[in-house]
């Protein structure tokens, strides 16, 4: 079906989550018309005008047969995505992550939709919810005129918080006389890591915990999600807080000691040519002055340059056990579909596998089908059913994690438990897929 012709579906933003909607539905062979603000709306975080930007990190998680990450990820290959097609195609060294080069990852997803026949690109901010049959993937940083209209027609079910991005520095800036290449419990090179005694931790922390923030206007309704806390959010809970967290050396051992340090900042590469690099687990909303000086008061880092500094910004989610079926169409809203972190998921990956998701359904409605969702083995399946009958009075977004996924019987060790749990939830998604999704074979 060509664009222009009827009925067409509408996917509102072209982040994640919107962009894999659209070409779940392009593949469908239905008509879509892919709305994106940037530029002439930007957000506090984005930078450019290409879709699937990441303005976090530049990591879709872990892999592996007994990570719960690499389910979701053999699950969105199996199921043909675009996502996962431009991440293999322009991954860089990550340990046991799939991390990727933001810039052409980007540039590769954004040239494959704007030139498919089937999707029509509209530049342009959409304030209303949309007539169905419709897709909301709007993401976290909603415009303020879309979030009011989903708040007159859901009533006062919206939640919000903030999340914060990490600083990346020049490579060529890092000294490696003071650092070392490592990952945990393993020599893998991937990552650099910059370790402190614990008189380098301390004076760290000091400055850390002098440094002014950046203030939201509304700082008071302030409302972190726990996976993502800003470094001065963790250091104001307690002294050796970060150590136990992003700053947490163990398994990292310093080859010039043999021994742990006292606390460690690892750092990831960002671009396929290791030019960048961010500081894991560092989101911060730090005002860039201070930041800065936080940064080089890392050994190692004492004259790095930053090439992108961290920002906070005003993240926003539906309350998904209250307004979403597992489907991921609206209860009050019929034909209206959302995906994304708006729809109450944390991550990049899990933000594509429900836009997958969306599309699917948005296409399977528009030609009078009913919705779907995959089996409840999958790591897919299970995370839009805990969307959907999540414990409501404290509801916050939720990742990809075996917990969700049912357990398999038998006495074995944990590793070789989630192994056998991956392959009989890949099983059961390629099965699924094979199925319900016309003309296309899962993919191996």
């Amino acid at each position: 079906m060509a664009v222009g012709e009827k009925p067409v579906i509408q996917v509102v933003g072209a982040g994640l989550a919107g962009v894999e909607a659209a070409w779940t539905l392009a593949r469908l062979g239905l008509s879509v018309r892919l709305y994106e603000m940037r530029p002439g709306k930007m957000t506090p975080a984005h930078r450019t005008e290409k879709f699937a930007e990441l303005v976090c990190s530049n990591s879709l998680g872990g892999e592996g047969l007994s990570n719960a990450k690499g389910l979701l990820h053999a699950e969105l290959r199996a199921a043909g995505s675009l996502v996962m097609e431009a991440a293999d195609q322009f991954r860089v060294p990550a340990g046991g992550a799939l991390a990727v080069d933001r810039e052409p990852f980007s540039a590769y997803i954004t040239e494959k939709l704007s030139s498919h026949p089937n999707v029509e690109i509209v530049r342009e901010e959409v304030a209303e919810i949309p007539e169905p049959v419709a897709i909301l993937a709007t993401g976290p940083l909603t415009s303020e005129a879309l979030a009011e209209a989903l708040r007159r027609r859901l009533g006062e079910n919206f939640l919000y918080f903030y999340d914060a991005a990490a600083p990346v520095v020049l490579g060529e800036t890092i000294d490696m006389k003071k650092c070392f290449r490592g990952g945990r419990f393993d020599q893998s090179p991937d990552y650099i890591n910059c370790p402190m005694t614990e008189e380098e931790y301390r004076c760290f922390y000091e400055v850390l915990t002098q440094a002014r923030q950046h203030t939201p206007h509304d700082w008071e309704n302030l409302r972190f999600f726990e996976g993502c806390i800003p470094i001065e959010e963790l250091a104001r809970r307690g002294y050796l807080t970060p150590v136990f967290g992003p700053l947490r050396p163990v398994g990292i051992i310093d080859p010039r000691t043999g021994r742990e340090p006292f606390a460690v900042v690892q750092l990831r590469q960002e671009d396929r040519e290791g030019r960048l690099w961010s500081l894991v687990g560092f989101q911060t909303g730090l005002k860039w002055p201070d930041q800065k000086k936080v940064v080089q008061t890392i050994p190692g880092l004492e004259n790095a340059e930053i090439v992108r500094y961290g920002v906070m910004h005003r993240n926003t989610y539906l309350h998904a056990p209250r307004l979403i079926r597992e489907t991921l169409e609206l209860k009050d809203v019929p034909g209206v579909f959302v995906a994304g972190v708006l729809a109450g998921v944390e991550g990049y990956l899990e933000s594509a596998a429900t836009g997958f998701l969306a599309g699917l359904n948005a296409g399977r409605l528009a030609r009078g089908l009913a919705p779907v969702v995959p089996p409840p083995g999958s790591m897919l399946g299970a995370l839009v059913r805990f969307l959907a009958t999540a414990e409501p009075e404290n509801f916050q977004p939720m990742s990809a994690n075996w917990g969700l996924v049912p357990p398999v019987e038998g006495e074995m060790n944990k590793r070789t438990k989630r192994e056998a749990m991956f392959r009989r939830g890949l099983s059961a998604f390629q099965m699924w897929f094979s199925q319900i999704f016309p003309g296309h074979a899962a993919q191996p």
